[in-house]
């Protein structure tokens, strides 16, 4: 949905200069926003045992991690450059939390060597592993309300977790193999805005927790109820009610575990930074093909999720409100007719330097471009809380797309 108040009282008055000495396309975070949406969120906890750790996939760009950090949040990775980054920010032990699938050993000695709080995806890979942290945690294949969704799929056709009914013997086995503390991971939901749905989703995990620990006799340190709770990407969209779902949580926690209460951890990457960027591109050509065409000077390369699977991102040109209205597809240069950022889009009539606004990029937009047919991934910019706007990532250009490339062929087999 169209960016904040705050956000847009910020940006607008100096955007025109940005652009006018910076160029386009670039992606711009909300310093002041990410901190907010933070703080909200613990406040919403109460001070009870509580811990968010930022899904680093959702924006994985240091200044803006280092920002979390500074707030007291801890990071979710799940891959070995994931956990390399969070080592050059200066997270570590179990301020990090490793929740990977499909794991490589060579991830999770990398893990191990961190300090940080390691789940496990699946009882095969727990059984190859030689030796365990003191802390242990599985995470349960999609069951209850979670297993209603497409992404994550049933317990019949995900690749995520460990079934249900696997699920205590693999807490028996860690403890026999000397595990001493526990945790229960669930992913519970994507992209939710529907806050019965994500309690319910939520408490179904705790539930679990409560009945491994009830079965098996061991106690638990902490139930990890994951991420995926939406942002309201369109502008009919309501936003979640954050303070009624940590409610249900705490509530569920105080009726299954009323002696020794495990920690709550959250991993929510799009609800932290999602609404907090924009990306900020121009419009550089205008025709008519069979329908009227607008063309960017950003492509899906720096914002893919239009292009990948139809999601929906707020399109605005903030300095043409006062122009008559016109239906338009508004696309980038790939050579792929996906590249289409939006389709049949009202907006005010544009025209060719326009600065356009895609809202909503603050996680999985930069995090997911990528470089097919030479269209290289943008700048990130940050307004910070005192107002200043700094780059935090130069675009890419040709020798960064080069960078990889052997222009002497060498050899992969040892001599001899």
């Amino acid at each position: 949905m169209p960016i904040s108040d705050g956000f847009a009282q910020r940006l607008l008055p100096v955007l025109q200069d940005i652009v006018a000495s910076y160029g386009t396309p670039f992606h711009i975070y909300d310093a002041r926003g990410i901190r907010a949406t933070y703080r909200a969120m613990m406040a919403a906890f109460r001070g009870e045992p509580f811990r968010q750790y930022f899904a680093v996939k959702a924006l994985p760009t240091p200044a803006v991690l280092s920002l979390l950090l500074e707030e007291g949040s801890g990071l979710d990775c799940a891959s070995a450059v994931e956990l390399e980054l969070a080592d050059r920010v200066g997270a570590a032990g179990e301020n990090v939390v490793f929740t990977s699938n499909n794991t490589a050993m060579s991830e999770y000695r990398l893990a191990r060597a961190t300090g940080a709080l390691v789940t496990f995806d699946d009882r095969s890979f727990f059984d190859r592993v030689e030796t365990l942290p003191e802390t242990v945690a599985f995470r349960v294949s999609p069951h209850g309300l979670a297993a209603g969704s497409h992404i994550m799929g049933d317990a019949e056709h995900t690749k995520f977790g460990v079934p249900v009914p696997e699920l205590v013997d693999a807490y028996r086995e860690a403890y026999r193999r000397g595990a001493r503390r526990f945790g229960l991971h669930g992913m519970t939901c994507a992209n939710e805005l529907d806050v019965d749905r994500a309690s319910r989703a939520a408490t179904d995990v705790v539930e679990m927790a409560a009945h491994v620990a009830d079965t098996t006799g061991l106690d638990m340190d902490y139930v990890n109820v994951g991420g995926g709770l939406g942002i309201p990407y369109r502008p009919d969209d309501k936003p979640l009610d954050f303070g009624a779902y940590a409610e249900a949580i705490l509530a569920k926690r105080r009726e299954c575990f009323p002696d020794a209460p495990p920690r709550i951890l959250m991993e929510c990457g799009r609800y932290v930074t999602g609404p907090h960027g924009v990306l900020v591109s121009s419009v550089i050509n205008r025709s008519h093909k069979g329908r009227e065409i607008v063309g960017l000077d950003a492509s899906m390369s720096a914002l893919m999720r239009p292009g990948l699977y139809g999601a929906y991102h707020h399109l605005s040109l903030p300095f043409a409100a006062d122009r008559p209205e016109v239906e338009v597809d508004v696309v980038g240069a790939l050579c792929e007719n996906m590249d289409k950022f939006a389709i049949d889009r009202t907006l005010p009539d544009p025209r060719e330097g326009d600065i356009a606004l895609l809202h909503d990029t603050g996680a999985h937009g930069h995090a997911m471009g990528f470089t097919y047919n030479g269209r290289l991934r943008p700048a990130e910019l940050l307004l910070t809380s005192d107002g200043e706007v700094v780059e935090i990532r130069r675009a890419e250009n040709c020798d960064d797309y080069l960078a990889t490339v052997r222009w002497q062929p060498t050899s992969v087999l040892n001599d001899g």
